[in-house]
């Protein structure tokens, strides 16, 4: 059996009680070295075989996957963050189908998530968004053209750009182009939860400046939207006029 689990996104406390316990129980643990937390392999038992997935190929995962299961083993591919998000596990959950493999999934916390509870944000607020766009530049790895920054940015939503650190000048042009305000309210959040977090807020026009000063060049968020401002309305959900099947509108 092969337990895919997400990693939550950083601080050791914040995998989920399951993901624990599945590493807790697993005879191999596979996780991606280059952002899964090493504090993580804690939970491992002491004679757990451990791999580094950073420097694996698709092929060689799969291979110690495939004599795990062949040895009656159990197996923990652990990615960081929620596995749904840019966690490249359809491909490896082919490769299990291919081979008769069984495998489930432990949903965990995504880093835009441990992003927001560090900036003490709310990313839907009423009258300002409630849409959160959760993408990337194009860079080595492309992006469809209908998904591109400018085409996005159209929506003036709350937008959570991943992957993109390295690139903050070219991200800056095409969010502006695309239509926010080079004044929107900006910050970049490096390494959520982790010791070492760092928040670094800003305007859209001076990202790149931003990260050069505080010598940010990956393995960090980008949150654009006027979410970060200080203008929005009250939920109508705890409004005295407002009715609900739980609660009378005050007259």
């Amino acid at each position: 059996m092969v337990h895919i689990v997400g990693a939550g996104c950083g601080a050791p406390d914040l995998i989920t009680v399951r993901g624990m316990r599945l590493i807790e129980q697993a005879d191999v643990v596979i996780y991606a070295g280059s952002l899964v937390n090493p504090e993580l392999l804690m939970y491992a038992k002491e004679n757990t075989e451990i791999y580094n997935s950073a420097e694996m190929t698709l092929d060689e995962v799969t291979a110690v996957v495939a004599d795990a299961e062949k040895a009656g083993k159990t197996t923990v591919r652990l990615h960081t963050g929620d596995p749904s998000i840019y966690g490249a596990i359809r491909e490896q959950i082919d490769r299990f189908d291919s081979l008769g493999i069984k495998y489930d999934i432990c949903p965990g916390v995504s880093s835009f998530c441990g992003a927001a509870s560090s900036l003490k944000a709310e990313y839907t607020l009423p009258d300002v968004s409630q849409t959160v766009i959760l993408t990337r530049m194009a860079g080595r790895t492309p992006v469809p053209e209908k998904e591109s920054i400018e085409k996005l940015a159209e929506h003036g939503a709350t937008m959570i750009i991943f992957l993109s650190t390295g690139m903050l000048e070219e991200l800056s042009q095409k969010l502006i182009k695309g239509g926010y305000s080079p004044e929107t309210p900006a910050a970049i959040v490096y390494k959520a939860t982790w010791k070492d977090e760092k928040i670094c807020r800003c305007k859209v026009a001076n990202l790149a400046e931003t990260a050069r000063s505080n010598n940010i060049k990956k393995t960090a968020l980008i949150a654009v939207g006027d979410f970060l401002g200080d203008e929005y309305s009250f939920s109508k959900l705890y409004d005295p006029t407002f009715e609900t099947e739980f609660r009378k509108a005050e007259k």
